[in-house]
């Protein structure tokens, strides 16, 4: 068998890499006619040019190899079952599904590199796409490609607790002028107004800080005292939370949160700061099993490319190449569709965004079973 596998690894695997090649010299020229003006505009030479397509490529490697492995598989089945191939493979007695153990291994191993890819370089790359693209304009000290971010608030709703900063450091992670305010159970006020504030030991250290307590009597007083170092223990608002809260704070409607490039860790920290009432939560929890789910597209397609190629009889090859299209047509509608539902709250998001999976790899494992 170990001949058999090595044999059916290798007729895909050359289909493939011509196929990924391909798609990859499409999109880079394809991006490149498009973005010529801009790239002449922020003036970039042509070493930026390569550095930042190579920078975007990992964006575009995420949809495009399941695309790229499911034009191979249904090129090479086919190729396989013109040539009788498939027939004198189970005559033999291996079944199909032995048969397609290969195929199986390259698209978990496909799925398992496309996950860590796009948690661990996507979201990344997308911010230093934008740093290549802007290095000889001036630099914005408002915005994520800056060290800085200057006045800006956000409220922790889990706990009540609000905060506006007058500016943040992204590198060292210190607030400049916090003010913090919060309601306690019993109806105490609190509010700290510091000239820093940094992270350390699981909580926040104010220094020169001034803290008030407001009574929940009625027209009592407030606690007024001044410290040099003011630790809160209490505030478990971290960095990470924070600079995810600025990310996805900006993304002020439906487009502009469904095309972000943001990580699985990103969101879970946004969503620990805010309770299950916030207006982008189903929205971010599609957002969130969609990147779960769309890198197992590469797992999923060799489920539905077996039982469309593997049909056996003297056909033309590209009967394979047209079936990817139709296959890979529906299946981007029915992601776009699952997408917006689950957003809008009428199923599940965790269904909503593995419908498409789900639904393929149910199709394809009801067909194989009707293959004999």
């Amino acid at each position: 068998m170990r001949l058999l596998d090595r044999y059916l690894l290798r007729e895909l695997l050359v289909p493939f890499g011509y196929c990924l090649s391909g798609f990859v010299v499409f999109w880079a020229s394809a991006e490149l006619i498009t973005e010529l003006d801009d790239l002449q505009r922020h003036k970039l030479q042509f070493s930026d040019v390569l550095v930042y397509y190579l920078v975007k490529l990992p964006e575009f490697l995420v949809m495009i190899v399941p695309i790229a492995l499911l034009f191979a598989l249904l090129y090479a089945l086919t190729s396989h079952a013109r040539h009788n191939e498939l027939t004198a493979i189970r005559a033999s007695g291996v079944s199909l599904w032995r048969m397609a153990l290969p195929y199986f291994a390259v698209g978990f191993l496909c799925s398992v590199g496309l996950s860590l890819v796009n948690e661990l370089w996507v979201p990344q790359s997308t911010e230093a796409a934008d740093k290549i693209l802007n290095r000889y304009e001036k630099p914005d000290t408002n915005s994520m490609t800056g060290r800085w971010i200057r006045n800006f608030g956000f409220t922790n709703t889990r706990q009540q607790r609000k905060w506006f900063v007058g500016a943040y450091d992204l590198i060292s992670h210190q607030m400049y002028s916090p003010h913090v305010v919060w309601t306690l159970d019993t109806g105490t006020a609190w509010d700290i107004d510091a000239e820093r504030a940094f992270y350390t030991g699981g909580g926040w250290s104010f220094s020169n800080a001034q803290e008030r307590i407001f009574p929940a009597i009625k027209g009592a007083f407030p606690t007024v005292s001044q410290t040099n170092i003011l630790f809160m223990q209490d505030f478990n608002e971290t960095p990470e939370q924070i600079e995810s809260e600025i990310k996805i704070a900006k993304l002020s409607d439906f487009s502009k949160t469904k095309k972000a490039q943001l990580s699985a860790r990103e969101i879970l920290n946004y969503r620990r700061l805010h309770s299950e009432d916030s207006q982008k939560t189903a929205l971010l929890d599609t957002k969130l099993h969609e990147r779960l789910a769309s890198p197992w597209r590469a797992l999923v397609v060799v489920l539905i490319a077996l039982p469309f190629g593997a049909v056996t009889g003297r056909r033309n090859v590209y009967v394979g190449v047209a079936s990817a299209v139709v296959i890979v047509f529906f299946y981007h509608v029915l992601s776009q569709v699952g997408l917006a539902i689950g957003a809008a709250e009428f199923v599940w998001p965790a269904l909503a965004a593995w419908l498409p999976n789900l639904f393929f790899a149910g199709l394809g494992i009801f067909l194989m079973y009707r293959i004999r």
